[in-house]
């Protein structure tokens, strides 16, 4: 037996793709997208199912129940944010930021018991006084109901969560 023949029959195969998101789950989050950079907060807190989870962790491998984390809202938490948010008066967003996000590379990255989890690259230009780019991974998990599609989890990973990061006083 060769080198060449060795080496070829050791390779490991070829990473595959994962699928896209169908058009009403890819058409949801980006509608999640834009009520978050719309300030239409309502509308926002609405997409959200009962048992929902928002969190945006220090760092990747946190567990939520040990480790402190940025945001970390069950369903009457993320009703308790947008309440404040629609007052107009928290001084950390006044005036208000403007934002626009991007989101890019969405991946299924498991299906089951009715849930599509949806992985994406994300980048949000924010304006207050400068322009701040924040950046990372966002996993969304959504549940197809009978009202229509709700959101149950969405986790942030920044990339920058691990230093110093500036006040997340809007929704991320």
């Amino acid at each position: 037996m060769t080198t060449a023949q060795t080496s070829a029959d050791t390779s490991i195969a070829a990473p595959q793709p994962l699928r896209v998101p169908d058009p009403d789950i890819e058409g949801f989050l980006y509608l999640e997208a834009r009520l978050a950079d719309e300030a239409r907060y309502s509308e926002w807190e609405a997409l959200w199912a009962d048992d929902a989870l928002y969190w945006v962790p220090m760092r990747p491998e946190d567990d939520p129940a040990v480790n402190l984390a940025y945001i970390h809202d069950n369903r009457r938490r993320i009703k308790s944010r947008v309440a404040q948010l629609n007052t107009g008066h928290r001084h950390s967003q006044t005036p208000p930021s403007v934002m626009r996000r991007m989101l890019a590379n969405m991946e299924v990255t498991d299906e089951s018991d009715g849930v599509v989890t949806v992985a994406s690259n994300f980048a949000l230009f924010e304006y207050r006084y400068t322009q701040r780019i924040w950046a990372g991974r966002v996993v969304h998990r959504i549940r197809r109901t009978e009202e229509g599609l709700r959101l149950v989890a969405k986790t942030v990973h920044l990339v920058n969560a691990a230093g110093p990061v500036e006040t997340l006083a809007f929704l991320i």
